[in-house]
Parts: structure tokens; sequence; C-alpha cells
């Protein structure tokens, strides 16, 4: 015969047997009659017959068992989002520059003497809204005012310029491409990492190449280091068929402010205008994109045989990307350049 057993009832179901229990006990009847004719233990009868003469028929009723009180209050919890969200550890005193678990549970101790696990700073940061996200990098020497003056105060005036000279405004940049430079990933069995058979020949190639908001890119190869000669030659391709004057946004490599520069810039009577970057910011810069579509989307993808092969690999990717005017304008909606975007 199968037993009985009150406890998997609901709780409004338990409420009702209490309290009819109970009044029939008042009523007269035997605490064990009742127990045995319900299927519970007498004890539990008495209980109920306990609560009652202590709270009356309130003692009867479902009450919540209070959870486990939180161990932050709201104030704390708060306190640990601001610091996490606006500070570098390393303001902190910490010798890691990115937030851990275990850095935001020693953060946690240090404030307010509360010692959780790394699970529970896990479950902690997920419910402040918290996700482990793969950072921006910013150099150190970036200088955040001069930052934010260029994009609230010096774009704007350039543009504000370029508008009135009916100017096009360029940006623009140099970088390398090595041989052995491999991007992606590539399928292979569980366990067993993948061989990519390359020639044992490394073969480097020097690119600067410029790009505009509407969808137009000059580039150009260079053998070797780029100097201030190599740097005028492209200025001139990057004018040659040019209706309006240009003005071309870049870095503060030396080249650039190289005299030799200056004065090629001065020698073109308006047509041609330089303005440089805040320093260490290459994040403000739409031409990164054409090198990260170039290396690690096209050549990080290929399998170079010989300088030759490289330049005409290299060569055909850049011309592919220069006839995509729908990819180069993509470049300026990345979100650290969307300010310079038509």
């Amino acid at each position: 015969m199968e037993t009985f057993d009150g406890r998997k009832l609901n709780h409004s179901a338990r409420e009702a047997i209490r309290i009819r229990a109970v009044n029939r006990i008042l009523a007269g009847e035997s605490p064990e009659v009742i127990a045995k004719t319900l299927g519970f233990h007498r004890s539990a009868v008495y209980q109920w017959l306990k609560r009652y003469n202590a709270d009356n028929i309130d003692g009867l009723k479902y009450k919540k068992i209070p959870g486990k009180q939180p161990t932050l209050n709201k104030a704390q919890k708060q306190k640990i989002f601001d610091i996490v969200t606006s500070k570098n550890p390393l303001q902190l005193k910490f010798a890691f520059a990115l937030w851990t678990r275990a850095m935001v549970k020693d953060l946690i101790f240090e404030k307010f003497a509360v010692s959780l696990s790394e699970v529970s700073v896990g479950r902690l940061l997920h419910e402040l809204g918290l996700t482990p996200q793969r950072p921006l990098r910013r150099a150190y020497q970036q200088n955040p005012e001069r930052v934010e003056c260029w994009l609230k105060e010096e774009y704007p005036a350039i543009r504000k310029e370029a508008k009135a000279a009916k100017a096009t405004i360029y940006f623009g940049d140099e970088a390398g491409v090595r041989s052995d430079y491999h991007s992606g990933t590539t399928w292979a069995p569980k366990g067993q990492t993948p061989i990519v058979r390359t020639t044992g020949s490394r073969h480097s190639l020097n690119l600067v190449s410029a790009i505009s908001a509407k969808g137009s890119m000059r580039f150009m190869t260079v053998n070797g280091k780029m100097t201030a000669d190599l740097f005028i030659e492209f200025l001139k391709r990057l004018l040659k068929n040019q209706n309006s004057p240009v003005f071309l946004i870049v870095d503060g490599h030396p080249v650039h402010r190289s005299a030799k520069v200056k004065d090629f810039v001065e020698a073109t009577d308006g047509r041609l205008k330089l303005f440089q970057l805040p320093a260490y910011s290459p994040e403000l810069n739409p031409d990164e994109q054409v090198w990260n579509q170039l290396k690690n989307h096209r050549i990080g993808k290929m399998f170079i045989k010989s300088l030759d092969d490289m330049v005409e690999k290299v060569g055909s990717a850049m011309r592919s990307i220069q006839r995509s005017p729908a990819l180069i304008m993509s470049f300026f909606q990345h979100r650290e350049c969307r300010y310079a975007a038509e």
C-alpha cells in the first residue's frame, strides 16, 4: 500500500489541512486519530496545535522562508560597478591592467571586508550587467583630452573648412606586410594542431594608402623604408586627376612632419593640406581598416611563394579593395571612426 506523503502537497493545500485539523481538535477529536486519518505523523499535528496556541489561525498559514541575506547591499554593489567600469586596475595598484574575477574578489574584500568565492563574484558581475569582453587597446601615452579636442573641435573645424573649399578629406596611413603572417583558423581533427606548409624565405613589403568617406582609395607599394621623397611621390599620385583640393589626415610620423614634405605641401598653392591625428591614436584613422582587411582577410590566408608572388598578390588584394567603394565606406562605420563618416 502506497504511503501518503503530505509534503508533496502545495502550500495552499497543506495550509487548509492544518486549519481543518486544528479545528477538529478544538471540537474534541483526538490528535492521534486526526494524524492517522490525514496521513501525517502525530508530531506534525501537535506542532500545528503549538503554532495555533502561539499565533492563533495566523500561525497555521504559509509563511515564505526568508532566503539568505545578500552579502553586499545595493550601495556596495553600485560602488563595485562604478569602480570596474570607470577605473583601470593599475590605478588601484593591482598588477594587471584587466579586471578579472580574482581581482574583483580582492577589491570587494579590500573595500567592504567581505570574502566571496570567484564563482560568487562572477554571478555578482553578471547581476550588475557586466560581461567578459575583449578590450580595445589604447596606448598608455595617449592623451584623452587631446583626443576629445580632436573629436569635438579640431575635426569639425577641418570638415567645415573642407566644405567651404569643396575639398575631399582623405585619411592616410602606412603599413608593412610579411609573407609569413597567417590569419584565421583551419579545420583539423580534435587534438591535432594542423601544420601549414610555407616557404622558408621571408619577404616584406611596405605600403601607403589613403581613403575617403565617399569610398575612394589610392595606394602605393614602397620598396624599403618610407622616406620623405617616397611620401611626396604618393602625394603627387593622390593629387593626380583631383578636380578639388585634398585635405589629408595622417599620424605624426617623422616623414609626415619633415621639412621637405612641408615645402611640397606649401608649393601646391592650397591644392593639398596636411593635418595630424592626436598622438598614439590609430583607432581614429579609418585607413587602419584597410590594413586589417588586407592582412587578416586576404593576404593572411594566402600562400606566398616569393617576393614577386607577394607583390602581385598584395597589389591584387589592394586593387580589389579599391574597387569596392561600399567596403571602403564601411571602414568609416567602425565605432571609433564614425565621427569621420559622411
